[in-house]
């Protein structure tokens, strides 16, 4: 008698990327309307929440709260301070966990992990466990704003320092094959002067101006000719992190290549553009149905 083949295990890799990070939703939307649903889920920082939400089965109340998100809205949810990074978290963190996230990782409908960074030594850590929230809170802690949270004796800060699109994590968690989700792939440059940057960080700095506590107003773009010829720290931080990232990505996904990548285009949004929701998602769905034909030849979809 011929044994049956096993059915291959998917798995979705969501990779880092702060407020790029919406268009994950719009992936996930896209791929579950080709018939394309992934056996696990792994994520690094803004990919880690995303994919909580997937795994905890709230993706779309998570979508219609973040499409509803304005500037002001973020600001409310942010504890501002400079010890240790601009934000706490915990006031964030709080919410989801009162709203879509509060329960440990195994009781979670699909397997989850997350990607952190130990700050002491360098070491990628693999959260497997424990309070979902905690879990995302770790990976999230992007040096510079977040500050950094204490887990299991460890001082963890955001998974996109060592690990920016987790392949390997998903591939450790028994994946046959992975489908990764690349947000930076088309974003160097963006902070060196292209014809509508000024427009884009002017218009950023003047919406967040207005709510955010007046030490730290100086953290961003102002207008006029002086500033034009030097960027806002937020815009250097933002910058450097693109950098970093991006080059990491690559090395990374060269010895441990996904079988698929999805790379929304998502040059035209920033660090902190979280209430660009809506437009970022489209460009998931985009990315994700281009990459369609290519998943089917892989045996994927309806």
């Amino acid at each position: 008698m011929t044994p049956s083949r096993r059915k291959p295990v998917i798995a979705l890799a969501l990779g880092s990327g702060s407020a790029r990070g919406w268009a994950h939703i719009g992936v996930l939307k896209a791929l579950e309307r080709a018939g394309i649903r992934p056996d696990l889920i792994c994520g690094t920082s803004i990919g880690a929440l995303v994919a909580a939400a997937y795994a905890v089965g709230e993706l779309d109340r998570f979508e219609q709260w973040v499409t509803q998100l304005k500037v002001r809205d973020v600001v409310s949810l942010m504890d501002f301070h400079l010890n240790g990074g601009m934000l706490k978290g915990e006031r964030l963190m709080g919410f989801f966990q009162r709203h879509f996230i509060d329960c440990p990782v195994s009781d979670l409908k699909l397997p989850f992990a997350a990607v952190a960074t130990d700050l002491h030594t360098g070491q990628e850590i693999w959260l497997r466990e424990g309070s979902t929230t905690d879990v995302v809170r770790a990976s999230i802690a992007l040096p510079g704003l977040f500050s950094p949270v204490w887990h299991d004796d460890r001082l963890l800060v955001d998974g996109g320092l060592v690990n920016p699109v987790p392949v390997s994590l998903a591939r450790a968690m028994g994946a046959d094959i992975v489908l990764a989700v690349d947000l930076n792939t088309d974003i160097l440059g963006r902070h060196t002067g292209a014809p509508t940057e000024q427009q884009v960080r002017t218009s950023v700095g003047s919406a967040w101006r207005a709510h955010v506590p007046e030490a730290l107003s100086a953290l961003l773009p102002e207008n006029g000719p002086e500033q034009e010829r030097m960027p806002s720290l937020i815009d250097i931080l933002a910058a450097s992190i693109n950098i970093m990232q991006v080059r990491i990505t690559r090395s990374r996904m060269a010895g441990d290549p996904a079988d698929a990548v999805i790379a929304p285009r998502l040059a035209a949004y920033g660090l902190m553009d979280f209430h660009k929701a809506e437009s970022a998602i489209e460009e998931g769905v985009l990315a994700a149905e281009a990459s369609l034909p290519g998943l089917r030849l892989l045996g994927l979809g309806d």
